[in-house]
């Protein structure tokens, strides 16, 4: 029998976050694009980051018909969140820089790159970079190496330095509870043995 889901947050009833995702302005625009694997997977970061941030977007797919609409909006620049030989580094805004449509794949790396091969204008944006150095939170995957951070993470980041001093920080909040969440429902003992320093 399958537990009752909270239609908004996508998790358990009994576990919903909603009451720990925030309400978040910024003068970036977020376009998510989220491959359709990544929609029921447990840890979904993509949609917390989409529902926290007033100014996002959530688009689930892997061949997007509708990319020039998508990156088109008006008063926005669009780049993609995504390392490359040519990524720049994100620097914060200057007052009279256009804000940026960041544009952020999420999927595995493999998936995220099978995206970009399958939607030429998106790996035809310029790509913005997060400078080396951030240490991810996520206990629960293994990442690929150092600095490979969660999707909600790589966004907090981004939107720190683009929008300094503002705060996201707010919108970790139920990506903690989440981890904690899982944690939980495994187990110490399996967290440690699978998770664990080694």
């Amino acid at each position: 029998m399958s537990r009752i889901q909270c239609a908004r947050c996508l998790r358990p009833q009994t576990h919903c976050l909603c009451p720990l995702i925030p309400n978040l302005d910024s003068r970036t625009r977020v376009l998510l694009l989220q491959h359709p694997s990544e929609v029921n997977h447990a840890l979904n970061t993509a949609r917390l980051a989409a529902l926290g941030l007033n100014n996002a977007e959530l688009v689930v797919g892997e061949v997007f018909d509708d990319l020039p609409a998508l990156l088109n909006q008006p008063g926005y620049q669009a780049r993609l969140l995504f390392p490359g030989e040519d990524a720049q580094p994100l620097q914060a805004y200057a007052a009279n820089d256009q804000p940026l449509l960041l544009v952020v794949p999420d999927g595995t790396w493999r998936k995220a790159r099978k995206m970009l091969h399958l939607n030429p204008l998106l790996a035809a944006l310029p790509r913005v970079t997060l400078v080396d150095g951030g240490v991810s939170r996520y206990r629960l995957r293994k990442a690929p190496g150092p600095g490979a951070l969660s999707t909600v993470e790589a966004i907090v980041q981004a939107l720190q330095v683009l929008e300094a001093p503002a705060s996201f920080e707010p919108l970790l909040r139920p990506f903690e509870a989440l981890i904690e969440g899982q944690i939980a429902a495994m187990g110490e003992a399996t967290y440690q043995k699978n998770h664990g320093p080694k």
